[in-house]
């Protein structure tokens, strides 16, 4: 950051580039573990808001939460292995990628309310602004990226 006084341009140190905050955990597939996700990327939500001062929207923490855990769930019922939740963090978002060991990329079915089942991704797209899914050595990783605020949303800083 440089600020201008008087015509005079003084450089305070504060022009670092900052690295996201990042955070990953390993799951096993064993009960309990989409609980346990979802509770790490609610501490990870609230590390980004004390750490970043990242303000998020009201319905920041619950559609967080959903998106993490229809990922989860996903590798949990897809995949025969551990699956790795890894957030990824700044001030305006959070990207959320899982890994897991299957090869076989998620399917996005057309919508059908009629349906039962089958809605993780079309929930997933409906909440994030990106969405990619490619092979990795191990398997596969899906990535979301989830905005802490919407398009209009007015933050602390406009009031």
């Amino acid at each position: 950051m440089i600020k201008h006084l008087g015509g005079a341009v003084i450089p305070t140190g504060f022009d670092v580039p900052v690295e996201p905050l990042r955070r990953a955990a390993h799951y096993t597939g064993e009960p309990g573990c989409i609980a346990e996700a979802r509770a790490f990327a609610s501490q990870f939500l609230e590390q980004l808001r004390t750490e970043w001062c990242a303000t998020a929207d009201d319905r920041a923490d619950g559609e967080l939460l959903l998106m993490v855990s229809e990922l989860v769930t996903n590798a949990d019922q897809h995949s025969n292995g551990p699956y790795i939740l890894e957030l990824e963090g700044t001030d305006a978002s959070v990207a959320v990628s899982v890994y897991d060991s299957s090869t076989a990329l998620p399917r996005r079915y057309p919508k059908d309310p009629k349906r039962v089942g089958r809605h993780g991704l079309e929930i997933v797209h409906a909440l994030a602004c990106e969405v990619t899914v490619e092979r990795v050595p191990v398997g596969k990783r899906v990535r979301a990226v989830f905005p802490l605020r919407r398009e209009g949303d007015v933050g602390p800083e406009a009031s």
